[in-house]
């Protein structure tokens, strides 16, 4: 966070850099007011509304939350029911201008709609209001008038009223809908508090994203086996073993294993090298066992991949041998491949 003195300069280096002075005021005057109505709306909530705006919304499991507005409001909807959505709760936005035209169809009977309306007037949305009480909707209303035509329709009423616009003209939709967008991700983050919604439960509606990467990937999806590893025996020489090695897409690691299968060490170039230097040529006649590191890093194919990075990138490891909870060796995990699959 920026303190006082550093916001200070950095106002003072944008003048310097040419940015008029007074578009500087204006944009701190916007942030400014915006956050001093998030900090009003804060203390002025009625978190008994918002009780039992959840309560009507979890007494309904099975039913969708129809989220619906109109012009900036409507923005302000449609954001919220993705996050909703993305959060457990599952939610469809509804424009209320096309609402009056079809789209209420989407509406089902006995449904909660989160209705978002600054004035609580406007046309299109007070029209849907008899349709939507025939439908036995449960309204949760988010206005900043709570005498308003859409309130007194309501089940429960959020009021965000909002002193004063930011916009200089206080004509312009924004401190509100700053209040109205922040009071959506407040109820949204309540409703996941209260489902005890976890982050294995987001990563599973959001498997395309790092996040589902990182908690639904595991080292069996990523590992090498069969003839995309190297594997040989202890009794093999180095020789024969880097020839192994050679034609294996996982260059460079080898897993060594006993007539059983069980890893008993592994043999990498990193090993070659040394012995190359310390014996000469003579160590390419001399079997595996003789070079081989007996104690390699290892983990299970059902680990979260992160995991297996995280292993490699703390001991400087470039591979890790997968086995099995008897010991038994399964394939190879290449840092390369996890971080093409996304994971950094």
């Amino acid at each position: 966070m920026t303190d006082g003195h550093g916001a200070s300069s950095m106002l003072q280096a944008a003048i310097a850099a040419g940015v008029p002075a007074e578009w500087v005021n204006v944009a701190v005057e916007t942030l400014v007011a915006e956050t001093t109505a998030l900090a009003e709306a804060t203390q002025k909530l009625d978190y008994v509304a918002l009780g039992r705006a959840v309560r009507l919304i979890l007494e309904r499991p099975e039913k969708r939350v129809v989220v619906t507005g109109v012009g900036k409001s409507g923005h302000i909807a449609h954001k919220t029911a993705a996050t909703l959505s993305s959060t457990g709760t599952p939610a469809v936005y509804v424009s209320a201008a096309e609402g009056v035209h079809g789209d209420l169809g989407m509406v089902g009977r006995d449904e909660v709609v989160l209705a978002f309306s600054h004035r609580g007037e406007s046309d299109e949305l007070v029209a849907l209001l008899p349709s939507l009480v025939r439908l036995g909707s449960k309204i949760i209303a988010v206005t900043g008038r709570p005498s308003s035509t859409l309130a007194e329709h309501a089940h429960v009423v959020l009021n965000m009223a909002v002193e004063r616009e930011a916009c200089p003209h206080n004509l312009a939709p924004t401190s509100s809908t700053t209040v109205m967008l922040a009071l959506g991700d407040a109820l949204a983050m309540v409703l996941m508090e209260a489902r005890k919604f976890s982050t294995a439960d987001y990563a599973l509606l959001h498997p395309g994203g790092s996040l589902g990467r990182q908690l639904l990937l595991t080292v069996r999806d990523v590992m090498r086996t069969g003839g995309d590893q190297a594997v040989v025996r202890a009794y093999q020489t180095v020789q024969e073993a880097l020839l192994v090695m050679t034609h294996a897409p996982v260059r460079g690691v080898a897993n060594v294993v006993d007539e059983d299968g069980m890893l008993v060490g592994v043999f990498t170039d990193g090993d070659l090298r040394v012995n190359l230097e310390q014996r000469g040529g003579a160590v390419l006649s001399e079997p595996v066992a003789s070079v081989m590191g007996r104690e390699p890093t290892t983990i299970t194919p059902d680990r979260l991949a992160t995991e297996a990075l995280s292993m490699m990138q703390s001991r400087e490891l470039d591979n890790l041998c997968v086995v099995d909870g008897f010991g038994r060796a399964l394939g190879i995990v290449d840092v390369q491949d996890l971080l093409r699959a996304g994971l950094s």
